[in-house]
């Protein structure tokens, strides 16, 4: 497979959005650009400006790496925000599973390569306010999405 990533209009993207009663403006779109049989997975996100993704918890190592705006990554410990990382454009990181987390985009949003390795095909759990998993993200549901999303295109 052969994409620009700095051109990506003409990727299929899914949105995530919550309802105004929603304690955070979640704004933010998907894309999956690969899982191979080894189950790694390369997916693409972007934030709208100043929205969230959902709270959660990554299962599994995950690297990033931001290629436009700012990420705002919120990692919480009991409920509580502890701390607040902010990943510029060519800034990398590599996670390894377990922290409960929120990102955002800066003031023009964020683009950002993701990398995950999910050998027991768990990937990751959208958390609820208290830290109480509301459900699971797994390799195969991620599979099924990716097959119904390349017939689209």
């Amino acid at each position: 497979m052969k994409e620009n990533l700095l051109r990506h209009e003409n990727l299929t993207w899914a949105h995530y959005s919550e309802d105004a009663d929603h304690p955070f403006p979640v704004s933010y779109w998907g894309t999956i650009l690969d899982i191979d049989d080894m189950v790694h997975i390369s997916v693409l996100y972007r934030w709208d400006p100043e929205h969230f993704c959902h709270f959660h918890r990554h299962l599994c190592a995950t690297t990033s790496l931001v290629l436009e705006g700012e990420l705002h990554v919120k990692t919480f410990e009991n409920g509580e925000l502890v701390d607040t990382t902010i990943r510029r454009v060519g800034d990398y990181a590599k996670k390894p599973p377990g922290d409960m987390h929120m990102e955002q985009g800066g003031p023009d949003g964020a683009l950002v390569l993701f990398e995950l390795y999910a050998p027991d095909g768990q990937l990751t759990e959208q958390l609820d306010k208290k830290g109480n998993t509301l459900r699971t993200l797994t390799t195969d549901q991620l599979r099924r999405f990716f097959k119904k999303q390349r017939a689209a295109a």
